[in-house]
């Protein structure tokens, strides 16, 4: 990615160094447990809202340049979180142009950086987690460690590290659309398998909303480079629940999937990127 030269987002809070305590839990995280010691982790899905649906298109790519470095321990790592400032940046941009073309106004998400633990409006957790947003605050919660462990399951590169971030404003473009509220009502009328599916078909939507920022973000042909969409493509297959059952020595067991199997996830970015329509989106209404 060429990332350097570009705008860098107001909307980031540094907590990393804090120290943090334990309490209550007051709301529900989305998209937590990328990193797969926590195989359970807990997902989100939406329907697609008819205000936002109708807008974007194209995408190019060119020379590479060196992925930002690994963080060192304890997840200091000024020029990785310079990184992720300007992706950030980029889902503004291009989430702001697509709500207004809706004619909504845009509330973009504040994106916390952390080391080992956070306290949110959706309770205490540690790095293990893995990234998350937290609709209770609207904010994506991030430790920069979580590099390393992206790259010990298999997904290198600093567009596989921008398909998490953009995952996680996924998230919260279906907190803004109304969609993440929906799917908890149903998850407590249904419950059980059905709930489970919802919270599937809210990851996957997730990601096909991840590959509708890339196509986007990418319209003047300035931003990728030669290889990134591979990067996401084989970031979301490393992290698809039937690969991390097996890595974890387990048997693939579908009714346990929390984000989708492998082919699932790359299926829906790669959806969002080729069409760069929200419409495109529509996980609930495909047996895909």
């Amino acid at each position: 990615m060429r990332w350097r030269s570009r705008r860098r987002s107001t909307n980031i809070e540094d907590r990393r160094g804090r120290s943090v305590g334990r309490a209550g839990r007051r709301s529900t995280k989305v998209g937590g447990g990328f990193i797969v010691v926590a195989l359970l982790a807990f997902l989100f899905l939406g329907e697609d809202a008819g205000s936002l649906i109708s807008m974007l298109g194209g995408a190019q790519q060119t020379q590479r340049q060196p992925a930002p470095p690994s963080p060192p321990a304890g997840g200091q790592s000024d020029e990785l979180a310079d990184f992720v400032s300007v992706v950030l940046a980029t889902t503004e941009d291009v989430w702001g142009q697509a709500f207004s073309a809706a004619g909504q106004r845009y509330r973009p998400p504040r994106l916390v950086l952390f080391s080992d633990a956070v306290q949110s409006a959706c309770g205490f957790s540690s790095s293990a987690t893995g990234p998350f947003y937290c609709p209770g605050d609207n904010q994506v919660y991030l430790d920069l460690s979580f590099l390393g462990d992206l790259r010990r399951f298999g997904a290198s590169g600093d567009f596989a590290f921008a398909y998490v971030i953009a995952h996680e404003v996924g998230h919260h473009i279906q907190s803004l659309l109304g969609t993440e509220r929906q799917v908890r009502s149903m998850q407590r009328q249904y419950g059980g398998t059905q709930a489970k599916a919802l919270s599937v078909r809210m990851e996957l939507q997730a990601d096909c909303y991840a590959g509708v920022w890339a196509n986007r973000a990418n319209a003047d042909g300035t931003l990728l480079e030669e290889g990134d969409i591979e990067e996401g493509l084989n970031a979301a297959a490393s992290i698809g629940d039937d690969r991390l059952q097996k890595m974890a020595g387990r048997r693939v067991q579908p009714e346990a999937f929390t984000h989708g199997s492998s082919a699932q996830r790359v299926a829906w970015f790669k959806r969002g990127y080729q069409t760069g329509d929200p419409n495109a989106c529509d996980t609930f209404g495909s047996r895909d």
